[in-house]
């Protein structure tokens, strides 16, 4: 086996011990929530291979819908980039017509990311306000500690 394939290999001998080994560190966040792999993968590294084709460099295995099942229609190969911002808790945002994360918004628009996702996640602001409130605003109480 070629250096390229076995690098494809390990991406699916992972992603099937994910969705299926309780013992694995990422269980919880795949097989223990429900997602698994479609029964032509499980059976079939070639088949795996043939549906994803060449892994481009510098990037890895990513689910489009996270909530979805390893298959084909809903994987492909993305940057380390694209699979941080196809995360479950990333918070979406329209700018005009392109829906992007908060992440990315605040980089277009040079915007400090850790103090609006903190208004948003830790006081309950909406995004809107969260945006475009000057820093150091107290527009909405703080939350009470669960």
């Amino acid at each position: 086996m070629n250096t390229e394939r076995q690098r494809i290999y390990w991406v699916w001998a992972e992603m099937l011990t994910r969705c299926r080994n309780p013992n694995h560190p990422g269980y919880k966040n795949y097989g223990g929530r429900g997602i698994s792999v479609c029964e032509a993968w499980e059976q079939s590294f070639s088949q795996f291979e043939t549906d994803m084709g060449q892994r481009p460099e510098g990037t890895m295995l990513d689910r489009e819908n996270n909530d979805g099942n390893y298959e084909p229609g809903n994987c492909r190969w993305v940057s380390r980039l694209q699979q941080n911002s196809n995360r479950r808790n990333c918070i979406y945002m329209m700018d005009g017509p392109d829906k992007i994360t908060l992440k990315e918004y605040c980089r277009r628009y040079r915007l400090s990311y850790r103090p609006i996702v903190k208004r948003i996640q830790d006081r309950g602001w909406p995004v809107d306000i969260a945006i475009a409130s000057p820093m150091g605003a107290r527009l909405f109480p703080r939350r009470k500690p669960k």
